[in-house]
């Protein structure tokens, strides 16, 4: 069944209209394989340039977010409990229950014509991915790149999906007018893991994949190594796997962040556990006992394995998960497999 000659679900669409008010105009549901059992709910959104709460830990003050649910499928995912404002089901159905704003990138260019917009850093995928896999049918992001760079507007992207690879001739012209920097997340390379905490992303080979294609295109990519899963992916022979990948595919930062389980992600994430690793569970409870943090003791010990791997490698830290800037450039030789002595950043 083709996209385009999807009729609007009538029963969905009330109920929609009930969720998300008038600008609820359409709910598609579809057996194309990619997208079985997934329910997308088209709306006209009223604003799409979020302020980050004032207590929040993020290095940005504005973001945007075109979808709301992801199909990454992650099980661990912080951003669940948003599901619950729109009284939707903050396990399988942010998992299966995505909210585009179809108007985007209008939204997006309106805003930052206005008088009281000051140019200020946008951050992307800091909530879900813009490059979940229904980007590939909606093209939502295209249209946002070019009204940034229209505008000459910084931004920043992170993503664990391949599809940011359409994109990149707009990175490069937005990155000759602004600062421009992009992150992938690939907290782990073990496949088997991957598999049952991560079943809806491309697999972490791919992901490092998109980090060599920018590298030889001369623009620079760092890795956000997160999340680090206690007792199933941090043994000091996994981290140095992982950062040995990452600097192979010639990343220009690794930044580590360890598992945190806020509300709706913690219930969600302790099921899985319960039931894939059932003798971790009284360890979790006594690792997160204290919230959805782990322990000072624990995060400090994680990122200084972390960056001593990545000095051995010859990359470095990059601040606080904040992507760093790419600049235009020649392209680069592709990263060879065992990466010589590099300039730490």
């Amino acid at each position: 069944m083709r996209w385009e000659n999807l009729t609007p679900d009538s029963e969905h669409s009330r109920a929609d209209a009930a969720l998300f008010g008038a600008e609820a105009v359409i709910t598609r549901t579809f057996d194309m394989p990619e997208f079985r059992g997934i329910t997308f709910h088209e709306i006209r959104a009223r604003s799409i340039v979020n302020r980050v709460p004032g207590a929040s830990r993020m290095p940005f003050e504005w973001t945007v977010n075109p979808y709301r649910g992801c199909t990454h499928a992650c099980v661990y995912c912080f951003a669940r409990k948003t599901h619950s404002y729109l009284d939707l089901d903050t396990g399988l159905g942010f998992d299966s229950q995505i909210v585009v704003k179809t108007n985007a990138p209008e939204l997006l260019r309106r805003r930052l014509s206005s008088r009281s917009w000051q140019g200020e850093h946008i951050a992307m995928g800091t909530n879900v991915d813009c490059y979940q896999r229904a980007e590939g049918r909606y093209r939502l992001m295209p249209g946002i790149l070019a009204a940034l760079r229209d505008h000459a507007n910084p931004f920043s992207i992170l993503t664990k999906g391949t599809l940011i690879l359409r994109d990149l001739p707009l990175l490069r012209q937005a990155a000759e007018v602004t600062d421009v920097g992009i992150s992938v997340s690939v907290g782990f390379t073990d496949e088997t893991l991957w598999r049952t905490v991560e079943p809806g992303t491309p697999a972490p080979e791919r992901r490092l994949d998109v980090v060599r294609a920018l590298a030889g295109h001369g623009i620079g990519c760092g890795v956000l190594m997160a999340p680090v899963i206690p007792f199933l992916s941090d043994r000091p022979d996994q981290l140095r796997a992982t950062v040995r990948a990452i600097a192979a595919a010639g990343a220009t930062s690794v930044t580590p962040l360890v598992l945190h389980l806020r509300p709706g992600a913690r219930e969600w994430f302790m099921s899985w556990l319960a039931r894939h690793h059932p003798h971790l569970v009284d360890r979790y409870q006594r690792l997160y006992a204290e919230g959805a943090y782990a322990p000072k003791w624990y995060q400090r010990r994680i990122t200084r394995q972390v960056h001593e791997l990545a000095q051995e490698y010859g990359i470095g830290p990059a601040g606080a998960g904040m992507p760093r800037r790419i600049r235009p450039a020649a392209p680069a030789e592709p990263p060879t497999a065992e990466p010589t002595q590099l300039t730490l950043l």
